[in-house]
Formats: C-alpha cells, sequence, structure tokens
C-alpha cells in the first residue's frame, strides 16, 4: 500500500477516534455545574420558606395591635409614664397605639424593601440577607416595634393620615391581583382549544358562580334591604353592575366568557355584603343589637378577619408577576422565585392597611373590643373598591 493511502488511512481513523471523544464528553454531564445546582436549589428553598416567616411576623404584628388597642392600657401600665404617651398614657393605647404598632411594622418592611430592592440573582448577598440573617432581623423588628412609642402624638397623627393613602393603594394592588386570578381562571377552565372537559367544567363552574351571585342578591335583600334607602341603592346598583359585566364579557368585540364575569359578579356581591356589615349597629339592618358585638360569633369572626388580612397581604406579595410590564421573561435557574421587594413593599402597605381595618378608616375613632372594620368609613371604602373592580373589569 502507498504511503499517500496510509496517510489518508491514518487521517480517517484519527478524526473518528476525535468525534467519539468529543461526542462522549458531550453525553456527560457537566461536574462542576452540580454542586451549583444544587447551592441554587438550596437557596430557591430558603427564599421560599422565608415567605412563611414573613407572614408570621406580619399575623404577630397584627395580634400586638389588637391587644394594644383593647387590653394594652390596662395590662402593660407601664407606658403611661412615657411622655409620647400623654397623661394616662392614652396615645398609646386604642387608636393610637394601633398606629404605633403599624408605623413599627411598616418601618421593618420598608427597610427589607429599602435592602431587597431589584434582586435579581439567587447567590446576591440580598438574597441571602431575605432568606436569612434572623437574629439580626429579629433585633431589627424589636427595634422597629420600641422606636414609635417614643414618637409625639403629632408624628403618629401625621402617619395616620398618610397610612390611609397607603392603605388605598394595597386595596388597588389587591384588586388588580384579583382580576388578574380571574383572568387565568378562565383561561384555564374556558380555552379557545379542543379541551371539552374543561369547557363543560367551566360552563358548570361558571352557572355555580352566577347562582351565588343572584341567590346573593336576593339574600341580601332579604334581610337588608327593608326600610334601609341605603342599603337598597347598594344591592341594586350591585345587580347593575353584575348585568352589565354579562353583557360586555358575552360581547363579540371583548368574548370574556362567562367564567370570568360569573367570579367577578359573586366578588362584588361579596364586597357589597361585606360594605353593608359594616354599617355602625344602629343604622344597619341586620338583626343583631348593638350590645351583641361581644358573643362567639363576632369573636369568631374577628379572628377570620385577622387572618383574612394576613392572607390578602401574603398571596398579593408573592403575585409580582401581575405587576410586571414584560410578562415573556425567562426564569432561569439562579434567577430569585419572586420578588422580594415588591413582597416588602406589599407587607409594609398591608400594615397600613391593617392599622385602617383596626380604627375603621377613622383617625379620632374610639374603637370597641373585638370590633374590626365597622363604621361608615369602612363602608364607604368597600363600596368604592366593589365599583372600581367592576370599572377595572369592563375597561
Amino acid at each position: 500500500m502507498s504511503e499517500p493511502v496510509q496517510a489518508a488511512q491514518a487521517t480517517i481513523v484519527d478524526a473518528a477516534s476525535t468525534d467519539l471523544e468529543i461526542d462522549h464528553r458531550r453525553k456527560e454531564p457537566p461536574r462542576s455545574s452540580e454542586p451549583k445546582n444544587a447551592a441554587f436549589s438550596n437557596e430557591r428553598k430558603k427564599s421560599l420558606g422565608a415567605r412563611y416567616y414573613y407572614g408570621i411576623i406580619f399575623l404577630l404584628t397584627n395580634l400586638v395591635a389588637w391587644f394594644v388597642r383593647d387590653y394594652g392600657q390596662k395590662i402593660v401600665p407601664e407606658l403611661h409614664y412615657l411622655k409620647s404617651c400623654g397623661s394616662g398614657g392614652i396615645a398609646c393605647f386604642q387608636t393610637m397605639g394601633v398606629l404605633r404598632v403599624s408605623l413599627g411594622c411598616f418601618m421593618f418592611f420598608f427597610l427589607m424593601f429599602l435592602t431587597t430592592l431589584n434582586t435579581r440573582k439567587l447567590h446576591d448577598i440580598r438574597s441571602i440577607w431575605h432568606s436569612g440573617w434572623w437574629v439580626v432581623k429579629f433585633f431589627i423588628l424589636m427595634g422597629s416595634m420600641t422606636a414609635p412609642m417614643l414618637f409625639p402624638s403629632n408624628l403618629i397623627h401625621l402617619y395616620g393620615e398618610f397610612a390611609r393613602v397607603g392603605a388605598g393603594i394595597f386595596l388597588v394592588l389587591q384588586l388588580i391581583s384579583v382580576i388578574q386570578f380571574i383572568a387565568w381562571w378562565n383561561n384555564h377552565w374556558m380555552p379557545d382549544g379542543e379541551s371539552k372537559r374543561s369547557c363543560s367544567i367551566g360552563l358548570v363552574m361558571s352557572t355555580i358562580f352566577y347562582v351565588a351571585s343572584v341567590g346573593g342578591i336576593i339574600m341580601l335583600c332579604k334581610f337588608y334591604a327593608s326600610g334601609q334607602s341605603l342599603n337598597i341603592f347598594f344591592i341594586a346598583w350591585t345587580g347593575i353592575l353584575l348585568v352589565v359585566m354579562l353583557v360586555i364579557s358575552l360581547h363579540s368585540k371583548v368574548n370574556r366568557g362567562l367564567l370570568s364575569s360569573g367570579i367577578m359578579g359573586s366578588y362584588i356581591v361579596f364586597l357589597c355584603w361585606s360594605a353593608i356589615r359594616s354599617e355602625p349597629a344602629i343604622q344597619n339592618s341586620n338583626m343583631q343589637k348593638q350590645g351583641s358585638h361581644h358573643d362567639w360569633f363576632t369573636i369568631l369572626s374577628f379572628l377570620i378577619a385577622i387572618c383574612a388580612i394576613v392572607m390578602a397581604t401574603f398571596s398579593t406579595g408573592i403575585d409580582s408577576e401581575s405587576f410586571q410590564f414584560r410578562k415573556d421573561e425567562i426564569q432561569l435557574e439562579d434567577d430569585v422565585p419572586y420578588k422580594y421587594g415588591f413582597f416588602h413593599l406589599v407587607f409594609s402597605l398591608g400594615a397600613m392597611y391593617f392599622a385602617m381595618l383596626f380604627i375603621c378608616w377613622n383617625l379620632e375613632n374610639t374603637t370597641r373590643k373585638w370590633i374590626i372594620d365597622v363604621g361608615w368609613a369602612s363602608t364607604w371604602v368597600k363600596i368604592v373598591n366593589e365599583w372600581l373592580a367592576a370599572t377595572i373589569y369592563c375597561e
């Protein structure tokens, strides 16, 4: 065999062996990435678990606010001696006490917002700060909760005015989150494609929500409309909004489907019921008497309301995707699972929101035990929230 032929065969063999080696290397998983993947997975678990710790902190501050409002004057008499608490310590209890606790909670979560804003990667030091360092955070929280007790009453009153605005912003964010969830639910159960099963389930659910909405209107008329012209107006307008949303959803240019309008209809009926229930007892068409606010039903409703505040704040805080301008962003393995800054911002606004519920949106309100979100201010806030919800949905 000639030398050129032997050289050509040797070249072919070398090339084949090189291709096999490259192919083998491609099939082998990169060993160096395995520790990184494990580290990212561990940090992701810590980040997801941290949400519940912050939720517990928020719940505890709600309970502290309730304790200071209803029982603080008797159980913590030491505050009477603080100059900032005024004569008899009245400026650190009841309405002013709730605002001080709310301010402490706001300060803690707003500090967390500032220190975690624009955190994008799990290996960022700010992500580690968000998910850990709980001992340091405990002392920061204690300092945040204690400092407002030393602030003058004028500053606390100014914070109360500011908290009204913050609570309103929180309600708008919560409303957007609810509407986004309704849209997702409608797209999931009422697809444009071929899934007959999903479509049939969606129709059944639409029927259930519409029956619940109409039934709710009937029950409102039965229990709350007798001799109450304002309640009649609230209920009638809610019924009109229900019909308008149904017509808009079925319009050929909109075609949102029955499910979304059914869920939103049930939601605005619930808001109407909640608004009427918030009316002062002496003008309320409810059968309960004014002095019956201390029974077990009232206490249970109060505890449920606190849990609802925490759940509303938590669910809105983790729903940062509803407020993104770009919906096509690709989630990488080392990206944070949710927006830390937005999460803490919502909790700081939630601190203002729970303060308004505890003092019934009235800075001069004389609070009573086991009462939450009762008063004409609370009623109108919920009614406006209902109308805003229907307007945003129709848009």
